[in-house]
């Protein structure tokens, strides 16, 4: 042990120090791979040319998209109860969609690197009075730094999948360092608080899934309605938020289809939009005709597979395919967030990768509110009893609605568990007012 953390979070700490002038180098490489803004660099540095606002500021940090859509509701009402926020992210997409939903009174930032003087430069511009991570994004120099400042740590909508969880049992004093820190964790399960106990969290408790109580996402209802009338009465599906592999899956499901089904449209959302390209590539030697609407090309009678291959339009795809696969399933990433297109009347279609979403999961499979498929030619035969049996699909997606339902309150949970630190910063602003 070393000024009370364990050897490896000392080690850690002094090889982020001194690996801090490389941090030109790592970046410089992110920005020619497109996942950092020129204009945004210093962020990552902890500089930054937006003022701090007036009053109480709350900070919530999430890596990407998925713990930013979870929170956005979160935030909204944080910027409802009069306080200043500062949202921090890790990528380029997530910060897309920051510009595009986070509400008036909340700020984005990229999250600065792990190295303690990037660290310190952020804390002492934006100087925040309660931070909140969301999920299990916990950076150690972030969490110690912040803590030795006495800054209110608290843990929303935290998840720690059993893969996670078997890893740092192998280091215990080292996760257990970082989590004593915080105030408090609010776990996603029970099994994800388990989890968390178990590493030396503290004041553990379960609240539940914030994302099974974010709103359908948005589209703009004049695409809405361009698109449908591109598609006519074709027939559609769609494979969402896919990851290498399985658009070759979903394209031989079309090709095993399309001899019952010859109008199917299959509409691919990859979960990275730059390999939009990539799959119309695959599309073609497969000998299927592709459509990429980030080039504005017009969806027509010919197209088979039409590529959304763009940030934020989710809700547009899930309003217009009735059946849709959600990708990181087949492939051995761990499942994509089901909730939205089961919320827009959806019917689920999963792999078996899906330990990120394992309790969502499995809490619809048992509903018969989604079903999981092993391979391709299982695919292919769900989604045509499911295009061929309108009760069947309506059965499905009305008990995939009622089990949502069910689940739902995790946010009205969480609010709950966070008023007394919203009435400290209350109480905090009256007194300075007086």
């Amino acid at each position: 042990m070393s000024n009370g953390l364990p050897a490896t979070l000392h080690i850690y700490r002094v090889l982020m120090a001194a690996l801090a002038p490389l941090a030109p180098l790592l970046l410089s490489y992110r920005l020619k791979r497109g996942k950092e803004y020129p204009a945004r660099l210093r962020e990552r540095y902890g500089e930054t040319a937006v003022t701090r606002p007036s009053g109480h500021l709350v900070w919530i940090h999430g890596a990407s998209v998925g713990e930013l859509t979870a929170v956005l509701p979160l935030i909204k009402h944080i910027c409802g109860e009069g306080f200043a926020v500062l949202v921090t992210t890790g990528t380029t997409t997530s910060a897309k969609l920051a510009q595009q939903r986070l509400p008036q009174g909340a700020i984005h930032q990229f999250v600065p690197l792990d190295a303690p003087a990037f660290v310190k430069r952020f804390l002492d511009h934006w100087k925040p009075d309660l931070a909140m991570f969301v999920e299990s994004d916990l950076w150690p120099n972030l969490v110690l730094a912040s803590s030795a400042r006495d800054i209110p740590l608290v843990l929303v909508n935290g998840r720690l999948s059993q893969r996670s969880f078997s890893r740092w049992k192998k280091i215990p004093q080292t996760i257990g360092a970082v989590l004593k820190r915080l105030d408090m964790c609010m776990a996603q399960s029970p099994a994800d608080a388990e989890r968390f106990e178990k590493l030396g969290g503290a004041r553990v408790t379960m609240t539940g899934n914030l994302k099974l109580d974010v709103p359908a996402p948005p589209a703009e209802p004049a695409e809405v309605e361009a698109l449908r009338s591109a598609i006519g009465g074709r027939r559609v599906i769609a494979a969402a938020s896919t990851h290498p592999g399985e658009e070759i899956a979903m394209m031989d499901a079309h090709q095993r289809l399309r001899r019952r089904f010859p109008d199917l449209l299959t509409i691919v959302v990859p979960r990275h939009p730059h390999r939009g390209p990539e799959i119309a590539e695959l599309a073609k030697a497969s000998a299927l005709t592709p459509t990429l609407r980030s080039r504005g090309e017009i969806l027509d009678a010919s197209t088979d597979i039409y590529v959304a291959d763009t940030l934020g339009e989710l809700g547009l795809v899930y309003r217009l395919a009735p059946i849709v696969f959600m990708g990181g399933s087949l492939v051995e990433h761990g499942g994509q967030n089901p909730i939205e297109p089961v919320k827009l009347g959806a019917a689920i279609l999963h792999g078996p990768h899906i330990w990120n979403f394992a309790d969502i999961y499995s809490a619809l499979d048992s509903a018969h509110g989604a079903e999981q498929i092993g391979d391709t030619t299982k695919l292919a035969a769900s989604i045509g009893t499911l295009l061929t049996d309108d009760a069947q699909r309506k059965a499905v997606t009305e008990a995939a609605r009622r089990t949502v339902e069910q689940l739902g309150g995790a946010l009205e949970r969480t609010l709950q568990a966070l008023e007394p630190y919203f009435m400290q910063l209350r109480l905090g602003r009256h007194s300075r007012d007086a």
